[in-house]
């Protein structure tokens, strides 16, 4: 199933992936942003917060926002 991933760390992207059924919030995020801890970010589905076990839909949009912002 294809999901769209937004990634607004550092110069960001936005790309549209295809993930196997069932793929939680969680193992979205470990496969994107790889050594990154899921606490220094703000994780959305569809414009809402969620829980990292959420499992995603087909035509999702999942969104990973850094809380804070190095050296500001």
């Amino acid at each position: 199933m294809k999901v769209l991933v937004i990634n607004n760390d550092g110069g960001g992207f936005a790309d549209y992936v295809d993930v196997p059924e069932g793929t939680t919030v969680r193992e979205m995020f470990e496969r994107t942003m790889k050594s990154s801890s899921p606490h220094n970010y703000l994780i959305r589905v569809n414009r809402q917060p969620v829980p990292q076990d959420q499992t995603l839909r087909e035509g999702d949009r999942v969104s990973f926002t850094p809380t804070k912002i190095e050296g500001a």
